[in-house]
């Protein structure tokens, strides 16, 4: 026969049923034929097929309310950025659909090359998709992926920064360090004028200079109450003029500062990052439970950074209002995802002049490329 039929197979053709569909007739003698739709495989409609969905909450992308205490059973979405995009989707491309809740209320994790939660599920091809979930390398072996959305940063959220104590206003323009290194100038300088000393009266005689009183011109130097001269010699005079040069630049920085200082009280300083949070003494930490049972549990039992090993060894895992009651206690931080945490600060500790007692970390940090539907 010269006659060549071509079909080609359509998922959802029969009334939302797999199906072929003949898409060109030729004849192998005639001129050739166009091939314009021969290997168009994008779906435009699906003819009214009814998808199965499965969902774990997390708002703001996805939240629903159970038609039954029953775990797993059909759910009533609630407003939400997955439930407004699915009706969008829905009613572009003709299908209808149920979205049951995971009766764990996990992601899922791999466990000898199989998943449980959300991943399981469509690793088995029990369900068509799912709600939003994060990539890793295991799951893309095992599912399709629809990136949606950038993922959420995960940030520590600590009570906000304290007012520091008027009275160590006088030490806080320097540092520590700095209090240290002038203590040993001082001693250094005391050690070396009266060495200085020493020396010019075994060479040409003179008065006897002992070195509690070199000690004691240095401070009172530094604090512009200089004794009378003490130096005999020449190079002690040099030695004593380089010192007031000095004691001139210190003195002068420390009084611009605790100007500062007095004028604006300083606060303590926020908790940041990881690193910030584990420095601190007698410090505890938690996240929820349900960040255990997915990416982020594999970001925090894997790493190798000594940091999230630690982070890791000691969390705690309580509930987000209980571990932000714990917050308010002081010395607690929760590890959590950024607008996640933002929307129950602002919905539940935040009065109507916009103030809470919570700092939320701005430098988070991001365990997940996107976010986004994973597909069987």
């Amino acid at each position: 026969s010269e006659r060549v039929w071509v079909y080609r197979r359509c998922l959802y053709c029969n009334n939302g049923e797999a199906d072929v569909q003949l898409i060109h007739q030729y004849n192998i003698t005639s001129a050739p034929q166009p091939y314009d739709n021969l290997f168009t495989e994008q779906v435009k409609t699906l003819r009214g097929r009814k998808l199965r969905i499965v969902s774990v909450p997390y708002f703001p992308y996805m939240d629903f309310e159970r038609r039954t205490e029953e775990p797993g059973g059909i759910i009533n979405p609630k407003d939400s950025i997955d439930t407004r995009l699915i009706y969008a989707f829905a009613s572009a491309l003709n299908f209808t659909f149920e979205i049951r809740e995971e009766p764990e209320r996990t992601w899922g994790l791999e466990i000898n090359g199989s998943f449980t939660g959300m991943i399981g599920q469509l690793q088995r091809e029990e369900t068509d998709f799912c709600t939003i979930a994060g990539p890793s390398p295991q799951r893309l072996k095992v599912v399709e992926y629809l990136r949606g959305y950038p993922s959420d940063l995960m940030t520590v959220t600590s009570l906000k920064p304290s007012l520091l104590p008027q009275h160590l206003s006088l030490i806080r323009p320097f540092e520590g360090e700095l209090w240290l290194a002038l203590m040993v100038s001082v001693v250094a300088w005391g050690g070396l004028m009266w060495i200085l000393q020493r020396i010019w009266r075994w060479f040409a005689g003179g008065r006897r200079v002992d070195f509690s009183t070199t000690l004691l011109y240095g401070w009172g130097a530094l604090l512009e109450q200089p004794p009378p001269v003490l130096s005999v010699s020449n190079s002690g005079r040099l030695l004593v003029g380089w010192w007031l040069v000095f004691c001139l630049v210190i003195t002068t920085g420390f009084r611009s500062s605790l100007v500062a200082h007095m004028t604006v009280q300083g606060k303590t300083l926020p908790i940041e990052t990881f690193e910030d949070m584990v420095k601190q003494d007698n410090w505890k930490w938690c996240t929820e439970p349900w960040l255990l049972k997915g990416v982020p549990f594999d970001y925090f039992s894997k790493h190798t950074d000594p940091v999230v090993q630690k982070l890791y060894k000691h969390m705690e895992v309580l509930v987000a209002d209980e571990a932000l009651e714990r917050v308010l206690e002081g010395g607690f931080t929760l590890v959590d995802f950024e607008n996640y945490v933002n929307i129950i600060v602002a919905s539940r500790y935040t009065d109507a002049r916009g103030h809470n007692p919570f700092y939320v970390s701005k430098k988070g940090v991001s365990i997940m490329a996107a976010f986004g539907w994973g597909m069987r």
